[in-house]
């Protein structure tokens, strides 16, 4: 009996790389190993499926300290997603406990088991803030707890690699990733198109990089099952998408009567200020995330081109699997 061990996977990636990894016969079991328990109200009918068969178990997990538990079955690969990434949300400290320790200690137990392969998931925080566009080589220039952790994190992963003469490692980078479950910055959009209207902060042409979930997942295991020991991917469609261009994608086909405005940054910020104090309609306003649509993320993947990978999807696509596997509701 094969089983994958996917740790911090009660989250929005986990539940999806579980059923990918049942529907396609990778292992036998799969275990999500998170502090937190399932959100039986985020995953997909599939998950529930696997999960009343027992095909997916969940255990409970605290990667910030020594990882000593009997899973009960041979481990294929063990799959990193074990984080605390949301920003603002978290004190500095909480990054650094959370996503080095994690990295120390999944590391740690692979090698106390004997297991070849691990898929770690970076950020592209690592790469900083800028306009200017990055790939697989360019320098790493963080500026967040965030991305100094995952940066030092990926640093502690490529040591375990080292360490092995038959590791292999997947390091990947994604990009806004989004689809069924996600409850994140999609949504949020989704949210307040549904509710009537979207802002723009001062600028229409902030580059967003983007993936859909399942896109994501393909990537992953054509890495992971590629011939190379050690690879290193930006998660991301090779098209850099503009703000504008995910709010016409929505408009265009979901939310027609939806009015667009355009404000300057200094009166959306205190705007902003306001609705999170009073968090206004429930949709997650924050400054912070409101200064986000203002800074791309102009990344592309060059891993993807140079071994002439193709994804199924696009944006369009995307958007339109997410809308037809939530009934419309973008959730």
């Amino acid at each position: 009996m094969k089983g994958v061990i996917i740790f911090g996977g009660t989250g929005f990636i986990g539940f999806h790389y579980a059923v990918y990894c049942l529907e396609n016969n990778l292992v036998d079991s799969v275990v999500l190993a998170d502090i937190r328990d399932i959100d039986f109200d985020r995953v997909t009918d599939k998950f529930k499926l696997y999960y009343d068969q027992g095909a997916i178990k969940f255990i409970n997990c605290d990667v910030r300290r020594k990882i000593e538990i009997d899973f009960g079955f041979d481990i294929d690969f063990i799959v990193n997603l074990a984080a605390i990434h949301t920003t603002p949300g978290h004190e500095t400290n909480e990054y650094y406990e959370t996503n080095i320790n994690g990295a120390i200690n999944i590391t740690a137990f692979a090698e106390m088991l004997g297991v070849k392969q691990i898929v770690f998931t970076s950020s592209i925080s690592v790469y900083g803030p800028d306009e200017a566009l990055k790939d697989e080589k360019s320098d790493l220039l963080p500026k967040s707890a965030y991305g100094f952790s995952k940066m030092l994190a990926e640093n502690i992963h490529k040591s375990w690699f080292d360490r092995g003469s038959n590791h292999k490692l997947v390091i990947v980078r994604p990009a806004v990733v989004f689809g069924p479950g996600e409850r994140g910055n999609f949504t949020r959009l989704a949210t307040l198109m549904r509710k009537g209207f979207f802002i723009y902060p001062g600028r229409k042409d902030t580059i967003k990089s983007c993936i859909y979930v399942a896109d994501l997942i393909t990537l992953i295991e054509a890495a992971r099952t590629s011939n190379e020991k050690l690879e290193l991917l930006n998660g991301a469609y090779q098209e850099r998408y503009t703000l504008e261009n995910i709010i016409d994608a929505f408009k265009d086909v979901y939310f027609p009567n939806v009015k667009l405005y355009m404000l300057p940054k200094a009166l959306v910020l205190a705007a902003a200020h306001i609705l999170k104090a009073l968090n206004f309609l429930n949709i997650g306003i924050h400054p912070e995330r409101v200064i986000k649509l203002l800074v791309s993320t102009n990344i592309f993947p060059g891993w993807v081109e140079s071994n002439h990978l193709k994804l199924s999807g696009n944006l369009e696509t995307a958007l339109k699997r997410w809308h037809d596997e939530t009934g419309g509701r973008f959730s």
